[in-house]
């Protein structure tokens, strides 16, 4: 009897909400100051790339007999996560010119802020 499957948290959806806000702020600041605008999507891209790859790690694999592998995968995912953290912004701030570093850090911490709180929503409602 093969036991009960756990359905995989959707987690996408964390990261289809943090395109879709970037895209509106971008937008919305397209107007105003194209720098600002640039750097706004690269700080929100060097936040929102390196969750969808720890999503994509740590939610791979289900079920209790995977229990050391899915460690593993969350343990790598962090580790790249760090990784890629810091490469983009290394990136972002070597070759983007002229920058706004205010709109990177923004971008970047509004994404975060975005990623707390779709986690949050996703423990305290129940998957449908």
């Amino acid at each position: 009897m093969k036991g009960a499957e756990i359905a995989r948290p959707p987690v996408h959806r964390i990261t289809l909400a943090q395109l879709a806000i970037l895209t509106c702020a971008c937008l919305l600041t397209l107007a105003h100051d194209t720098v600002m605008t640039q750097s706004l999507a690269a700080g929100g891209m060097v936040a929102i790339v390196p969750q969808a790859y720890f999503a994509t790690l740590a939610f791979r694999r289900r079920g209790a007999g995977s229990a050391r592998m899915i460690a593993r995968s969350s343990y790598a995912g962090e580790v790249g996560k760090f990784a890629l953290s810091a490469a983009g912004f290394a990136v972002v701030f070597a070759t983007l010119r002229p920058i706004d570093g205010l709109a990177v850090f923004a971008g970047y911490l509004a994404m975060l802020a975005v990623q707390i709180i779709g986690s949050w929503l996703l423990l305290v409602r129940p998957l449908r």
